[in-house]
C-alpha cells in the first residue's frame, strides 16, 4: 500500500486522489532526482564519506527550493531537556546558520544554490538603509515577523511544554551575521560570479555596519535571553567581516577610504580580542570579554584564521575545554554557566565538532579523529543527528535534524583530511587569514 499527503490553499484546484500507480511513479522520480543530485554535485572522497556525502544531502534538503531560504531545522519545540522549557521554533533561515550550511556545502556537494540564497538576503538591505541592525533570522517566504507564541493545547513531545511558534530571538542583535555572510561569500565567491550592484552595495554594507557596531554588546551566537554582553564570538565574526570585505574588495569594487577603514577597525578588533578576551585565571579565551566563562565557540578563532591552531594560548584553550567542558563521553559543552533559563540542556554536536576541527588544524591528527568518532557514534539509523545529546542517556535531544550539527561533521571530516595531507607531505598546518601576517608587524 502507498500513501500521499497533499496540502493545497483553498483557492488552489480542488485535490483528487492519486492512484497507486502515480504515488508509486512520484516515489521513483524523487529517489531518482536525490540520487542524480548527489551523483552531480557529490565528490568529496576523505574519511567518512558516506556520513559527509548524507550530510550534504541533508543540507540541501534544508533548502526551500522556490526562494533559496534554509531553515536551521525543519521541526519546532523538540526539547533540549525532556520535560524541560528549553523548547524552541527552529523552522526559520537564521543567516548565521544559513551561510554556515552554504559553506559546509561546498565541501560537500559544491552549491549551485549560492546566487539564488544572495539574491534572497539582498532584500534585508532595505533595514540597513534606515540605520538598523540587519534582522538575524527571516521566514523562508523572507517573512520578517516572527514573533513568538505559545500553543496551550499541545502537550509537548514527552511532556516538554511549552510548544512554541515563531522565535523571539528575531528582535535580539547578533552581531556575528555580519562575518558569517560574508565568509560564505568569500568562501562561494566563484559560485555567485559576477555581483550586480545591489548585491555589491549588500555586502559593502555589511562590513560598514559590522565596523561601525563591533564595539557594541549583543546577544551573542546563543542568543542568551538575558543582558547583553560584549561576546567574544561576535566580535571575532566583526573581524571575518572586515577580513573577508578586504579579500573581496576588487570584486566589491571597494574605494581607497572604505578599504582604509575596514584595515584599521580590523586590526583594532584583533586588539581588543587578544587583549580583553583571555582569562589568566582559566588559562584560556572565555565567553566575552574580561569573564572567566569557558565557551566552546572560541574554538572558531583558528577555524576562521583569526589565530593558528598551533599558537600556545589557542592550545591551552583547547586543553581546558577537553578538560572542563566536556561530559564522560567527550561531547563538548556550549557552555555551563547560568543563562537566565530554567533546567540544563544537554552537549552540544556543533561544538564536539568544532574540537574536531580545531585539533586538526593543530595537526593533532589522532586527538581529532577520536573526537570525530565520539561524536559521530550519535548518528542515527538514517544518518541523521540533532542538535544536542542526554549526557546520562546518550539520547539525541532538540530540533531534528539539526543544520548546525551536520556542518560540524562536514568541515571536521574536510579537516581531518587537510590534516592527513599534510602529514603526507610533511607540510605546517597554515589555515591562517592572508592578513595575518602583515598585521603581526
Amino acid at each position: 500500500m502507498s500513501f500521499a499527503l497533499e496540502h493545497r490553499a483553498w483557492w488552489e484546484p480542488p485535490l483528487r486522489a492519486w492512484s497507486q500507480g502515480e504515488i508509486d511513479a512520484w516515489l521513483r522520480d524523487t529517489v531518482e532526482g536525490w540520487r542524480s543530485w548527489s551523483d552531480m554535485h557529490q565528490n568529496y572522497e576523505g574519511p567518512w564519506r558516506e556520513l559527509v556525502h548524507h550530510s550534504g544531502r541533508v543540507l540541501q534538503a534544508l533548502t526551500f527550493q522556490p526562494t533559496g531560504a534554509i531553515v536551521a531545522a525543519p521541526t519546532t519545540s523538540l526539547p533540549e531537556s525532556v520535560g524541560g522549557e528549553r523548547n524552541w521554533d527552529y523552522r526559520y533561515t537564521w543567516l548565521r546558520d544559513a551561510s554556515l550550511t552554504l559553506e559546509a556545502l561546498w565541501v560537500a556537494a559544491c552549491p549551485d544554490e549560492a546566487e539564488v540564497f544572495f539574491d534572497f538576503l539582498t532584500s534585508a538591505m532595505t533595514q540597513m538603509h534606515r540605520g538598523e541592525d540587519l534582522q538575524i533570522m527571516f521566514g523562508i517566504g523572507g517573512e520578517r515577523d516572527l514573533s513568538e507564541r505559545v500553543l496551550p493545547h499541545l502537550p509537548g513531545w514527552r511532556g516538554s511544554w511549552p510548544v512554541r511558534v515563531g522565535n523571539g530571538a528575531w528582535t535580539q542583535r547578533q552581531l556575528d551575521v555580519y562575518g558569517e555572510v560574508l565568509g560564505a561569500a568569500h568562501r562561494l565567491k566563484a559560485q555567485l560570479g559576477g555581483l550586480d550592484e545591489a548585491g555589491r552595495q549588500f555586502l559593502m554594507t555589511l562590513a560598514d555596519t559590522a565596523a561601525d557596531r563591533w564595539t557594541e554588546p549583543d546577544q551573542g551566537i546563543w542568543e542568551m535571553r538575558g543582558p547583553p554582553r560584549h561576546h567574544l564570538y561576535s566580535k571575532l565574526m566583526c573581524w571575518v567581516a572586515m577580513d573577508r570585505a578586504l579579500e573581496l574588495k576588487d570584486m566589491l569594487g571597494a574605494d581607497a577610504e572604505r578599504v582604509a577603514r575596514w584595515k584599521r577597525v580590523r586590526r583594532d578588533i584583533r586588539a581588543a580580542i587578544l587583549e580583553h578576551g583571555w582569562s589568566a585565571q582559566v588559562g584560556a579565551f572565555t565567553q566575552s570579554f574580561d569573564s572567566d566563562v569557558l565557551d566552546a565557540s572560541v574554538l572558531m578563532l583558528p577555524i576562521c584564521g583569526f589565530l593558528p591552531a598551533s599558537d600556545p594560548r589557542m592550545r591551552a584553550t583547547m586543553e581546558v575545554i577537553a578538560t572542563d567542558l566536556t561530559d564522560a563521553r567527550g561531547l563538548v559543552y556550549r557552555y555551563r554557566a547560568e543563562d537566565g533559563l530554567e533546567g540544563e540542556e544537554g552537549t552540544f554536536l556543533l561544538c564536539t565538532f568544532w574540537l574536531a576541527q580545531a585539533y586538526a588544524l593543530a595537526d593533532e591528527v589522532e586527538r581529532a579523529r577520536e573526537t570525530f568518532t565520539q561524536a559521530v557514534e550519535h548518528v542515527n539509523d538514517v544518518g541523521l543527528l540533532s542538535e544536542e545529546v542526554e549526557p546520562e542517556s546518550g539520547e539525541l535531544l532538540g530540533n531534528f535534524p539539526q543544520a548546525f550539527s551536520h556542518i560540524g561533521l562536514v568541515n571536521a571530516a574536510w579537516a581531518i583530511t587537510q590534516a592527513e595531507e599534510r602529514r603526507r607531505w610533511r607540510v605546517p598546518s597554515a589555515r591562517v587569514s592572508p592578513s595575518m601576517e602583515s598585521e603581526r608587524v
